[in-house]
């Protein structure tokens, strides 16, 4: 990683992972593998950030531990990319089970159950689903109706403004949201 830091993909510790690691990485990871229109690819660090609002939004009285972890809920992509779910299945259990391990020393690192239960997991992946419609129906070519059929229906009066950035300000404001949930987190700790 460009801190320094060396990752055992096999065996990954929460000592060698690191937020500007992941906000390097996944300002670059393209969502829709670049298949998107406009001047940026439209990344998972820009893409985390929405998730996590949209958490926000369905979830107003989460703590900012699950806010923490709806911003943290694609962080494995900064070491192996982003997959289509279809790619993903069709690599099987194996995949799912080395991209768990990574996903657990990254919630580890940051006081995240390795495991999230599975209430906190579903509204996340909720989340990601609607997100997932908006990015579909602005920027990647999608009818709301196609869109529907594979992501569902959004919240009604939920809407959300996607604007690809270039990389370098996807990875800032990335941080800044970390940092604030960060801060959030320990707040709560004390309280």
């Amino acid at each position: 990683m460009l801190s320094g830091r060396r990752l055992d993909l096999l065996d990954p510790s929460p000592f060698d992972v690191e937020i500007d690691d992941i906000a390097q990485g996944l300002a670059r990871v393209a969502r829709w593998n670049g298949q998107t229109e406009g001047d940026h690819a439209f990344s998972v660090a820009e893409h985390s950030v929405i998730v996590e609002q949209i958490c926000g939004k369905l979830e107003p009285d989460w703590p900012g531990k699950w806010r923490l972890a709806a911003l943290l809920h694609d962080a494995p992509e900064y070491v192996i990319g982003d997959m289509i779910s279809p790619f993903k299945a069709a690599l099987g259990y194996d995949y799912k089970a080395f991209e768990a391990r990574l996903e657990g020393a990254i919630h580890m690192r940051y006081g995240l159950p390795a495991e999230l239960p599975k209430s906190v997991h579903a509204v996340i992946k909720r989340a990601d689903r609607v997100c997932a419609f908006f990015e579909a129906t602005k920027i990647a070519g999608f009818s709301v109706e196609e869109a529907r059929k594979f992501f569902g229906r959004p919240p009604k009066g939920l809407t959300v403004a996607i604007k690809p950035k270039p990389a370098a300000a996807a990875q800032v404001q990335f941080l800044e949201r970390f940092e604030a949930l960060l801060r959030r987190v320990e707040r709560e700790a004390r309280a």
